[in-house]
This record gives C-alpha cells, sequence and structure tokens, in this order.
C-alpha cells in the first residue's frame, strides 16, 4: 500500500481511469461485433455512426493508437459499404 498522499491518491485515480478505459474499450467491441452482424443497411447505419464516433473519442483521450483508430474506422466503412451495395 502507498504511503505518500500523493501515491494515495493517484492509486485511487487510476483505479478510476481503469475502468472508464475498460468500459470505453468494450463500447468499441460491442459496436465492432453489432457492426459485422447488421444484415440491413439503415441497422448497419445506426451502429456504424456509434462506432465511429466512440473510435474518435478514443483516439482524442489516447486511449488507442491514432493509427489503430484509423485503421478500424477504415475497416467499419468497408464493411458497410459492403452491405449498403
Amino acid at each position: 500500500m502507498p504511503q505518500h498522499k500523493s501515491a494515495i491518491k493517484r492509486v485511487k485515480t487510476s483505479a478510476k481511469r481503469n475502468l472508464a478505459n475498460r468500459k470505453a474499450r468494450s463500447e468499441i467491441r460491442t459496436f465492432t461485433k453489432r457492426m459485422e452482424s447488421a444484415s440491413t443497411t439503415e441497422e448497419g447505419q445506426a451502429v456504424i455512426r456509434d462506432l465511429l464516433s466512440s473510435l474518435d473519442r478514443a483516439g482524442k483521450k489516447n486511449l488507442m493508437h491514432k493509427n489503430q483508430v484509423a485503421r478500424r474506422k477504415s475497416r467499419a466503412q468497408r464493411l458497410f459499404n459492403k452491405l449498403s451495395s
């Protein structure tokens, strides 16, 4: 256990951030799976909007590397384009 006041605070804040980051990554995985299983264009449109938004937020908060975000967005868009054609 940490003894210094700043170290105690660090443990608390890192645990809080860890929880938020886990939730964000889980949300991205969920939207990705929904995108892959989407059967109609309308369903895909709703999911891709949420997925791209989540990916942008993850990149902005440095939760994911910007190139990984770009790659995932590109793959999602390709899936959507295949679905809509």
